[in-house]
This record gives C-alpha cells, sequence and structure tokens, in this order.
C-alpha cells in the first residue's frame, strides 16, 4: 500500500507566487529522486459551515490562505529513503528568511493509506 507526507500551510497570499515557484522546483526534485505524486493545492472554497475549516485548522491569520499539500511514494521506506536524498540535495538549501511562509506553523505528517478507491 503507499504512504502519503500531508501538508497543512498557511501562507499569505501576497506570497503565494513565490510559494508556488518553490513548490514547484520541489515537486520536480521529489519526482526525481522517485516520488510518485506530488499535489499542493492553495484554498478556494474555506468558508464552510460545519466541521473545522481549514482556515481555523491552521490559524490563518487575515491576508492568509491555506496551502493542503501531499507526496506519494510506494512505501514509508520508499519516502524515508526519498526524503533523506532530499533532504540533501542543494537545490533546496535556503534560509528561513526567503521562505514564503512561517515553517513553525506547518502543519505535516507521514499517512498509511487506508482506502484507496
Amino acid at each position: 500500500m503507499t504512504y502519503v507526507d500531508g501538508f497543512v500551510i498557511p501562507v499569505p497570499k501576497k506570497r503565494l507566487a513565490a510559494y508556488r515557484k518553490i513548490s514547484a522546483k520541489a515537486g520536480r526534485i521529489w519526482k526525481e529522486f522517485g516520488a510518485l505524486d506530488y499535489k499542493e493545492c492553495v484554498g478556494d472554497d474555506l468558508a464552510i459551515k460545519w466541521g473545522t475549516p481549514f482556515l481555523k485548522l491552521a490559524k490563518a491569520k487575515p491576508g492568509e490562505t491555506v496551502v493542503f499539500s501531499w507526496i506519494t511514494y510506494k512505501s514509508k521506506a520508499q519516502r524515508d529513503r526519498i526524503n533523506a536524498k532530499v533532504m540533501r540535495d542543494p537545490r533546496l538549501k535556503m534560509d528561513g528568511a526567503a521562505m514564503p511562509f512561517d515553517m513553525k506553523r506547518m502543519s505535516y505528517g507521514g499517512f498509511k493509506v487506508f482506502v484507496d478507491a
């Protein structure tokens, strides 16, 4: 069964173009190292009336939106190998000040695929 890394990130709307540029580059690198899929989705219909809206979940501030992302791998072991390579890749090195979002506010986790319909 496949394995997924998932992310929820509040991003200032004025920094979305910079975020998109970085994430497009990151996606190419993850896939180069073997990830099956890489998706970055920007909030569109977030003013829901039931459950916990992503804006609240991510503690988005005025002027921010939410990015929901995932990377799919063949297995957790493959994910661990790929992520080790990605983290060493100099093409993704940047200081925290250059990031278009606050990395401390990013939610992240690894998930076993439970249903694949």
